[in-house]
């Protein structure tokens, strides 16, 4: 048997991310197990999947036979000791590199040596997370965006140890999930948010020197370049507090001035105004 073949694929954590994550997989074919902190949130993630599922039954988009398959492939659980079957292992929680190394190092007690450790993170070094397992040649980043299982790319992030076959395997099961795997640095930000991030700063400052309304600029960038959204519907799409945070981190390593953060996103952030998911960021919902 294929020794690098996966079959059972585990996910830590059931948020937004890691449903989308354990959607796709299961809707790829594999048995999916998800782990959250308690019982709520594994159902909630879990209901997540089922009314996007449902959502796409009612829009032509899936088959009922597909819904109730990917349905039947998932399984959630409070404990780590149910993905001990698992192949590959996505993490997908909190941006945080200690709560990564103690998810991983809970893990790693449970899982065989052959199996693929993969972490989601869109800014955490990862070198350094690999370094704090004890598989670091079977250690990658795979980054998805969301929503997962719209969005047709895969960043795949090499770390210093990470040995050719592992990241081989991480391509082609990355394809086998209808994604298109590109391959980014280990570098804060790898290649979207690279790019993403001083863009939607520069938006950001732009609306502060007075370029013009948050309605307007939004409107010159959709009709003008043909972005589906412009920056400010966009910042409150991926969260002010992410584009924040991921800002922080980028501006930390590059030292480079077009990753500061102004200070009107520091202080919506504050203020409580994250986005859509608060209802409430340059725009309301």
């Amino acid at each position: 048997m294929d020794d690098t073949r996966v079959q059972v694929v585990g996910v830590i954590g059931c948020g937004l991310m890691g449903s989308g994550i354990a959607q796709v997989c299961a809707q790829a074919g594999y048995r999916t197990i998800v782990r959250e902190v308690d019982e709520a949130t594994v159902e909630a993630g879990l209901g997540r999947i089922g009314r996007f599922l449902e959502n796409g039954v009612a829009r032509g988009k899936v088959t009922t036979d597909v819904r109730d398959a990917t349905m039947r492939r998932l399984e959630g659980t409070t404990n780590f000791e149910a993905l001990s079957e698992s192949d590959l292992i996505i993490e997908a929680i909190v941006e945080n590199l200690d709560a990564k190394r103690v998810a991983f190092a809970a893990v790693e007690e449970v899982v065989s040596d052959k199996t693929v450790f993969c972490s989601n993170t869109s800014s955490v070094c990862i070198t350094e997370l690999a370094a704090s397992t004890k598989r670091p040649d079977k250690f990658i980043g795979l980054h998805f965006f969301s929503p997962v299982p719209i969005m047709g790319v895969v960043e795949v992030i090499r770390g210093l140890s990470t040995v050719e076959t592992t990241y081989q395997q991480v391509i082609e099961f990355a394809r086998s999930l209808g994604k298109q795997p590109v391959t980014a640095p280990d570098q804060p930000g790898f290649i979207v948010n690279r790019l993403l991030v001083p863009y939607l700063l520069s938006a950001i400052r732009a609306y502060e020197s007075g370029c013009g309304t948050l309605q307007d600029i939004d409107k010159a960038m959709t009709l003008g370049c043909g972005h589906p959204m412009g920056p400010f519907a966009l910042a409150d799409f991926v969260g002010l507090d992410t584009t924040y945070y991921i800002a922080n981190i980028m501006h930390d390593e590059f030292r480079d001035p077009v990753y500061a953060p102004p200070p009107i996103l520091k202080r919506l952030v504050l203020a409580g105004r994250l986005g859509r998911k608060s209802g409430h960021g340059f725009f309301k919902y």
